[in-house]
């Protein structure tokens, strides 16, 4: 291991396994791999370990659709209050989203993403996509690209610019905006939806993604066509395509933070946030009641994922971690990957919370393939410390 990849950090009594695994992992990486872990166990933080040369505890990476988990954070604590209702159409709340026969979708299907409104035609500019409030009324006009309700793809640059502006609509704030005052602020939580000016010298830029040869050959082998619903989904069918890689690197993309992509954040603010949902932290009750939990991380969309053309499987606006990723969590398991590597989550029944980031993409893209198996040793620890 090269004095860059030395593992730095803390576990406590009993997880020592965790860091053994960490540590393995980082060995056998490039030498210029950066990445953090952070865990929790009932409120309790177990695990603080990161990685790579000019990295520490507090270095802040784009977390791509990890952003989503803090989003419908907030939803949830809204439906929990009653400000919003599940079943409820959107355009009780957002009247000109019934246009192109969208009038009958509720909130619950578009958290499910069985909104079949991915994506518009023509596409968003880079402008658009940092902007929540652009998006939506994009959306609003747009036709869906399936029958609402009959199938579900993966929203992934526009989901929470939807329920944003329900949120907006119900609440006269954003999601940001109340992100920031009921999440963020009163953990101090280093997971941010607008990224201050402050806090840029700690942001490390996404780095590319460097794929074997054999790597290489996998994703020239994928599907791609210019107008399929991936491309519209990751608006790849425009004269400018997004670069998935570059949008947490330009300072509007963070500032703004777009909900479905643009948060930025540490392992240790990942992590905090899942724990703070369900368990007591620093003497704070937990955000999210159990039933509200349960209602959230229940599945929702289960099946052949139109965007993705493969399984996948997803809850109220959270991805289904048990199903999706990690099949030993307990059911219910709740949370988000993102684009780069990050993965994020809360298993209510072991009262684990995880959070994990890296600088450099994975292959193959979503939550990273370490996670297998350091996410395994952390469930093993938490059931036997």
């Amino acid at each position: 291991m090269t004095q860059g990849t030395t593992v730095h950090g803390t576990v406590a009594e009993g997880f020592e396994a965790v860091r053994e695994e960490f540590a393995a992992f980082v060995a056998e990486e490039r030498d210029d791999y950066e990445g953090q872990l952070c865990a929790y166990v009932h409120g309790r933080r177990v695990v603080d370990l990161w990685a790579g040369e000019g990295a520490d505890g507090d270095s802040l990476y784009g977390v791509f659709s990890s952003t989503k988990g803090a989003a419908h954070l907030v939803v949830a604590l809204l439906v929990q209050e009653g400000t919003l209702e599940l079943d409820r159409k959107v355009t009780y709340y957002w009247p000109e989203f019934s246009a192109e026969g969208k009038g009958a979708l509720t909130l619950r299907d578009v958290l499910a993403h069985r909104a079949g409104l991915v994506g518009t035609d023509t596409g968003f500019s880079a402008a658009e996509l940092a902007d929540d409030r652009a998006l939506a009324e994009r959306l609003a006009d747009q036709r869906p690209f399936w029958r609402p309700g009959t199938a579900f793809g993966y929203h992934a640059l526009v989901i929470g610019a939807l329920t944003g502006e329900v949120v907006r609509r119900a609440t006269g704030r954003t999601i940001q905006e109340l992100y920031e005052e009921r999440v963020r602020a009163p953990y101090a939580l280093d997971f941010h939806l607008g990224l201050p000016v402050s806090r840029e010298p700690r942001f490390r830029t996404v780095q590319p993604m460097l794929p074997t040869p054999e790597q290489q050959a996998v994703l020239d082998a994928l599907p791609s066509g210019p107008h399929s619903l991936s491309a519209i989904a990751f608006n790849r069918h425009t004269s400018e395509p997004t670069d998935l890689v570059a949008l947490p690197n330009e300072r509007g993309v963070r500032a703004k933070g777009p909900a479905s992509v643009g948060g930025v954040a540490s392992a240790r603010g990942l992590a905090g946030m899942y724990a703070a949902m369900i368990s007591e932290v620093d003497g704070k009750a937990p955000l999210l009641k159990e039933d509200t939990v349960a209602e959230f991380g229940q599945l929702h969309s289960v099946g052949y994922d139109l965007v993705a053309r493969t399984h996948k499987s997803y809850g109220l606006g959270f991805q289904a971690t048990a199903d999706t990723w990690h099949p030993f969590l307990g059911a219910g398991a709740i949370g988000h990957s993102g684009a780069a590597g990050s993965q994020a989550f809360a298993d209510p029944r072991s009262g684990l919370a995880y959070g994990y980031t890296r600088r450099r993409f994975a292959f193959p893209g979503g939550a990273a393939p370490e996670n297998e198996k350091l996410v395994a040793a952390l469930h093993r620890a938490a059931l036997t410390t």
